[in-house]
């Protein structure tokens, strides 16, 4: 039976430990998260929260877009106005509080949120969600969490994949990637044409969208000691949208079903790395250059071109004598610089020069720890010192129990700062804003190890939060709130291999997030509910995967009139996906979404998509 349970190594961490098992044989990593401090980690030494969606789960649930992988992670929110504008909270942060990245480089350029549309779930090998503050490892933005999207990179030999589906769209995908031991390449693109649907509800005309994605990768093993990598991304997309009347005194009037409106948006990540490694393995050297470039046009109007340029350095060591790679006291330096700028504001750029020092130990009683503390100097805004701490300890029975603390900061966007556009008003002298956080939780096993519960609890101040304000009819401005904002709640979340043939998965989250004047924080829905199974069948050729989300407590603003903050209905939503492997290479797809044709509504005044009903293909060589 296939495993969704856990994922197997990456491979990228497996390449990187090679240069090391000729001196000390074959090494077991287990499972790594690649993102959990300025080097891969292991999952049971790591003390922080953290959810692994694999490749194989997303295909086995029929899931094909990275914000619906999303929507059952515990901890997260997601809130869409359509397919192709959709923004992501943890642990009740605002949506810039949470940074993006694609195989470790910022998605969103210019230092700002990144809304999730032009990324299909085909061709990713594992998505990791990193909750609590991770600014000692990412910066500004990490404060309340860190969502690392891992592409495919390849197996060993050659391997070719086409797909096509049709339905409420159409969507072409392939990929092909050849590697050998010392290194190889992947190639990937995807064509998606979203027929969409109207979100305003009010039987007018569906909004489209667009997009197109190529990605390329490779990495060679120079010589044994020095490895060479690079990745380039480069989507673009074309969607219509519905536009919003801030003078309307009905609801009805709010949303406009107006077919005039459209948007282009153009994003491209590239990276290149060398990775050196010296004294037998004890020392690792790795320089990165990093690019984002992200552009946005709307109506055919000249773009708004936003970029993030980033250069660093990571020294790793292992202090018990051991090679980097199996290490018990592992140190890692990293040295960073990095720029934001805005065609919005030419003349104006965000600098952080940065140096952050990561300790981790593993010690025999089943202890482990994680350390480290950052210090950003920053221009024009005030320097900003993180850090964070965390602990995993393992009993004897195989309960671990695990908890973590640290600090965050999040510095203002250019939009905060500069606007002048959709009614809004810049503030440049916004200061940033800081957070503190902790949480502790248990993970035990059940039924004899064949699945695991988690139970965290955490809590977080935040402090100088930015909000917008209204200045009149229509016309809006941003400011620093005074005082503390408070969010604490619980997270549980499930695996079970019940059966050979049935796998289980569960989460729940409840959350109380509030401004400083106690009201409630809008798009955090206070209960999430996530319940899902999937069945293999038929000597594993075929698969039956069913997910339900529940959504209560969800509260917004309605952006007209009185401005009330009004609680959005409850919902329920189920989707459906099969699977049937017809030959060895060739698999039919289906999937329904929403298949009782909920209202579903994350958004005041927007509708999900009604019931949609996809058949496809999937090829494997």
């Amino acid at each position: 039976m296939k495993n969704t349970l856990y994922s197997t190594v990456a491979l990228c961490a497996v390449i990187s430990a090679t240069q090391t098992q000729a001196q000390d044989g074959p090494v077991d990593l287990g499972q790594l998260i690649l993102s959990g401090g300025l080097t891969p980690i292991e999952a049971e030494a790591y003390g922080r929260a953290v959810s692994v969606v694999t490749g194989a789960e997303l295909e086995e649930r029929g899931i094909t877009t990275i914000q619906d992988a999303l929507r059952a992670v515990p901890g997260v929110a997601v809130s869409s106005t359509g397919g192709n504008s959709t923004s992501v909270r943890i642990r009740g942060g605002e949506a810039n509080h949470t940074l993006i990245l694609i195989d470790g480089v910022e998605a969103a350029g210019g230092g700002g949120e990144y809304f999730l549309s032009g990324l299909e779930a085909i061709n990713i090998e594992r998505v990791e969600v990193l909750r609590g503050p991770q600014s000692v490892f990412f910066g500004s933005n990490a404060s309340a969490g860190v969502i690392n999207i891992i592409t495919r990179k390849g197996d060993l030999g050659s391997e070719k994949r086409f797909s096509i589906e049709g339905g409420g769209g159409f969507a072409a995908t392939g990929f092909y990637s050849r590697r050998d031991e010392r290194g190889g390449f992947a190639l990937s693109f995807s064509e998606t044409q979203d027929f969409g649907w109207d979100f305003s509800d009010s039987g007018g005309e569906k909004d489209a969208t667009d997009r197109r994605t190529i990605a390329l990768s490779g990495d060679y093993m120079v010589t044994p000691n020095l490895q060479l990598g690079f990745g380039l991304r480069d989507s673009q997309e074309n969607f219509d949208f519905d536009s919003t009347d801030g003078l309307a005194t009905t609801p009805e009037g709010y949303v406009v079903d107006d077919t005039a409106q459209f948007s282009n948006r153009n994003e491209l990540t590239a990276s290149l790395f060398a990775e050196l490694t010296a004294m037998d393995g004890r020392m690792t050297h790795r320089l990165t250059v990093e690019k984002t470039d992200s552009d946005q046009s709307f109506n055919g109007f000249a773009p708004t071109e936003n970029s993030t340029d980033a250069i660093e350095y990571r020294l790793s060591f292992g202090l018990d004598g051991q090679t980097v790679a199996n290490a018990d006291q592992i140190l890692n330096l990293l040295i960073e610089r990095q720029e934001d700028k805005t065609s919005a504001n030419p003349d104006f750029s965000i600098v952080a020069e940065s140096v952050a020092l990561e300790y981790r130990g593993s010690f025999s009683n089943g202890l482990d720890l994680q350390a480290g503390v950052r210090q950003d100097f920053n221009d024009p805004f005030e320097n900003a010192t993180t850090w964070n701490l965390g602990a995993a300890y393992t009993l004897a029975s195989g309960v671990r129990l695990h908890g973590s603390a640290g600090t965050g900061v999040v510095n203002p966007t250019f939009f905060e700062l500069f606007a002048s556009a959709f009614g809004f008003t810049g503030n440049p002298d916004l200061q940033p804003e800081e957070n503190v956080s902790f949480d502790l939780g248990v993970e035990f096993p059940v039924l004899d190890g064949r699945g695991t519960v988690d139970v965290t609890y955490f809590n977080e101040r935040l402090t100088n939060e930015i909000t917008s304000v209204s200045t009149g009819p229509g016309t809006f401005s941003f400011e620093n709130q005074a005082g503390e904002s408070t969010r604490e709640g619980v997270e549980v979340s499930s695996r079970i291999a019940a059966t050979d043939n049935l796998d289980l998965r569960a989460s729940y989250t409840y959350l109380d997030a509030r401004n400083p004047d106690g009201s409630v924080e809008t798009r955090r829905p206070q209960h999430e509910v996530s319940l899902g199974a999937t069945f293999f069948a038929f000597e594993d050729r075929a698969t039956f995967s069913a997910d339900l989300r529940h959504v209560a407590g969800n509260l917004d603003t309605q952006f007209f009139g009185g401005f009330a903050t009004v609680e959005l209905p409850t919902f329920t939503t189920v989707d459906v996906a099969a699977r049937y492997a017809i030959s060895d290479t060739v698999t039919l797809t289906g999937r329904v979404e929403n298949v009782f044709d909920s209202d579903a509504s994350e958004v005041w005044g927007y509708v999900g998509r009604p019931r949609t009903i996809y058949v496809g293909l999937d090829a494997q060589f």
